[in-house]
């Protein structure tokens, strides 16, 4: 028997080995070895069982790792993808399961012997739990092990190790929830979502190429607001019916910890009681392994998490759910740069499931999947229980900087309006998509400006630490007294711009009674802190939250009445062409906080550039018209999602040899391209963020059609080319982000 095996080095090939008699039986498409490599052992994946070799001198496996296969065979992929597959607490040779020593009631004891009172008082808490961790035991009654070992020699209790599993959620107690009524839209898309469920034909003809209205990709546009939630639930359960489990993908590890509280209060008790695993950054390597054990060994069959989520072994898999599906955080920034929800819709037609892509803004490439017919369309454009959207006023900046003379953080009606909500006993939401306290210092006298040594891009000012930090590499230094340069030293140094920090310290000083939050990076350090943050909000122990954009979505909180966006007009002057999209999705979504309750909600816009289309269509709640107006300069520009694009980036630490090296790969794919039709190029040019973490940056962006063929070109060119040492060169095909 022979098997083929990627490696976990990075050789971009495969190698063949025998398979010996004693791990036949173990070893099959997906399982990891041990194996020779030169004069080492590494460890690898299965890829293939070949009937033979081309080679002839084959060295043996030498052990098989885990007791299961751990990757699917749909997932086998070299061995970058299988890094980000199999998470590192799983790859590791050794099991990590935590093992501790459990004390058992032995049934069937009849007559208790003479004990004395401690033992007395230990043998009735293990009689009540019957079988209980041997430390937890000594904690609840203050006891010995030495009275458990004497209990244990009385043939009272069993005292042997077993595996303790971690579970990130155990000391949560979360209270049961039922199915809610669901009002005509809600049951129109959850009927044509059970529909497919129940016609798993209909997949397997999407898989074909064959009639593509039957698409099993649903694209849910409902505002914000409209109940997605409750049919995502009991979509679930209809695939739970099935025997089929669920993949629910959430955008920001902030809205895992609420996301999860719904999930399990809904799945975790009643007749069919179903275990909720989670996989996100956030856990701690051993909770990661038993989360990851739990979903592989079928124990859980539902799954909740960021990205990487997508490529959990649920199996027989029947729905993924993918919320906020607009998102960029599902774009993985690194090698192997997938994006989640394109993974989820490839998945969703190799194993026959269906793929909900929910949004209240859906990206433009999603709606015009669903208005071609390729995804279906399920419309739920009114709040439930007839509740309305926020009125959305939009307040010149231009007028309130003269008024108030200056660069005021607030409008005069935003302070009106916050003042209302303390008085009446509401919650209020600040939104700015900036944390810090000032985004640069420059002094006065000289016109220096301090700015990162290792990245084009000027350093922010933290109030909290005294600190300048930069935002990309994370280089920090004292914040100064005086101008650094030599020849000035003035004191005249002064911050401009603003952060969260700056808004949250402004709202204490304007409103010393309020109770004022902030939930930004900088906050939130350890995995508790989302949830006691946000527990701390929903029980109104905190008045006004100020917060980035892990505030702006999914977030459901019914006493919030206001919300402030500080700045809407900051994301637009970006160097992208998604700018305006972006804007408008992170208004539209932050907006839909408020008024979730029985209060109607108000929402405050404050923008330099009020008459902005994204900003205009925002107040308004008009997706398809800020939809059909920006798919028109699209088609002009020949931009998503009317050609796909491939980016490609040169990055060295000597400027010229990365510019010079730019445009010798433009002139390589130009050749390899020459006679194709309908390819634009466009660069090599530096960079928007020209150097970061001390490499400079040079951008080549394609555009194209046949972008399956053209990446295998781009490829190719890659692989081929003889690049110095100090000059690499990364492609992204579909990039979100042009920074």
């Amino acid at each position: 028997m022979l098997a083929r095996v990627t490696l976990e080095i990075a050789l971009r090939k495969e190698f063949d080995y025998v398979v010996p008699p004693e791990l036949v039986a173990s070893v099959q498409v997906g399982t990891r070895v041990r194996i020779p490599f030169g004069a080492r052992q590494v460890m690898g994946v299965v890829t293939a069982l070949p009937e033979s070799s081309p080679h002839t001198q084959l060295r043996s496996i030498l052990g098989v790792v885990g007791k299961q296969s751990q990757i699917t065979p749909y997932c086998c992929a070299p061995e970058i993808a299988i890094k980000s597959v199999l998470p590192d607490a799983v790859r590791k040779e050794k099991d990590g399961w935590r093992e501790r020593l459990f004390v058992r009631a032995m049934l069937g004891t009849k007559e208790l012997p003479k004990l004395t009172r401690r033992q007395t008082d230990v043998w009735h808490v293990i009689e009540e739990r019957r079988e209980l961790p041997l430390q937890e035991l000594l904690e609840l009654t203050g006891a010995t092990s030495e009275v458990v070992r004497r209990l244990e020699d009385r043939g009272l209790v069993e005292i042997a190790p077993q595996i303790l599993e971690r579970d990130p959620y155990a000391r949560e107690e979360i209270l049961p929830s039922q199915q809610l009524s669901l009002n005509a839209e809600q049951a129109r898309a959850l009927a044509e979502i059970t529909a497919v469920l129940h016609s798993p034909q209909v997949a397997l003809a999407e898989q074909a190429g064959a009639n593509r209205n039957k698409s099993s990709v649903f694209l849910l546009h409902g505002v914000t607001g409209s109940g997605k939630t409750e049919v995502y639930l009991q979509a679930i359960d209809a695939a739970l019916a099935q025997g089929k489990g669920a993949i629910v993908l959430v955008p920001e590890i902030s809205l895992t910890p609420q996301t999860v509280e719904r999930f399990k209060a809904r799945f975790c008790h009643g007749p069919r009681q179903t275990l909720v695993a989670v996989l996100h950054s956030h856990l701690s390597a051993g909770e990661r392994h038993d989360e990851w054990h739990k979903i592989r060994q079928g124990r859980a069959r539902i799954v909740i998490g960021a990205r990487s989520a997508v490529f959990a072994p649920v199996d027989p898999l029947g729905l993924i759910i993918v919320d906020e599906e607009h998102e960029h955080s599902y774009k993985q920034e690194e090698a192997p740069r997938y994006h989640a929800r394109d993974v989820a819709v490839v998945r969703g037609e190799m194993e026959g499931a269906v793929v909900v892509l929910g949004s209240a803004t859906p990206s433009m490439e999603s709606f015009a999947n669903a208005t071609k017919g390729k995804y279906r369309l399920l419309d739920m454009p009114t709040r439930i229980d007839d509740r309305k959207l926020p009125v959305v006023r939009v307040i010149d900046m231009r007028n309130e900087s003269r008024k108030q003379k200056g660069s005021p953080i607030f409008s005069t009606p935003l302070k009106d309006a916050l003042s209302l909500r303390l008085e009446r006993k509401e919650q209020a939401m600040l939104f700015l998509n900036r944390r810090g306290y000032s985004t640069s210092m420059q002094c006065q006298t000289c016109g220096y400006v301090a700015g990162c040594p290792n990245c084009s891009i000027s350093l922010t000012y933290h109030r909290w630490e005294n600190t300048l930090r930069c935002h990309i590499c994370g280089h920090q230094s004292p914040a100064p007294t005086v101008c650094p340069e030599a020849s000035c030293k003035s004191p005249g140094i002064r911050y401009s711009g603003l952060g969260t920090e700056k808004v949250e310290d402004t709202l204490k000083k304007l409103f010393p009674q309020a109770r004022v939050a902030r939930m930004d990076s900088d906050t939130l350090q350890k995995k508790e802190d989302y949830r006691r943050v946000l527990g701390d909000f929903r029980t109104g122990k905190i008045d006004i939250l100020v917060g980035t954009q892990m505030i702006a979505k999914g977030l459901h909180f019914p006493n919030v009445t206001l919300v402030g966006i500080v700045y809407a007009d900051l994301s637009l002057h970006m160097p992208d062409f998604r700018a305006g999209e972006r804007t408008f999705q992170l208004l539209t979504q932050v907006s839909g906080r408020a008024g979730r309750g029985d209060v109607e909600g108000e929402v405050f816009v404050q923008a330099f550039t009020p008459f902005h289309p994204a900003i205009q269509y925002a107040r308004r709640h008009d997706y398809r018209g800020f939809y059909e107006q920006e798919v028109e300069s699209r088609e002009a520009l020949q931009f998503p999602p009317f050609r796909r694009m491939a980016l490609l980036t040169v990055r060295g630490r000597n400027e010229e040899k990365v510019a010079y090296a730019a445009q010798h790969l433009r002139k390589v794919v130009e050749t390899a391209l020459a006679g194709w039709k309908n390819v634009v190029f466009s660069g090599p040019a530096p960079a928007p963020l020209a150097k970061a973490e001390t490499y400079y940056r040079y951008h080549l962006l394609i555009r194209g059609r046949q972008m399956s063929r053209l990446s295998g070109v781009i490829s190719a060119c890659l692989a081929a080319e003889q690049w110095p040492e100090d000059i690499r060169v990364t492609a992204d095909i579909d990039p979100v982000n042009l920074g």
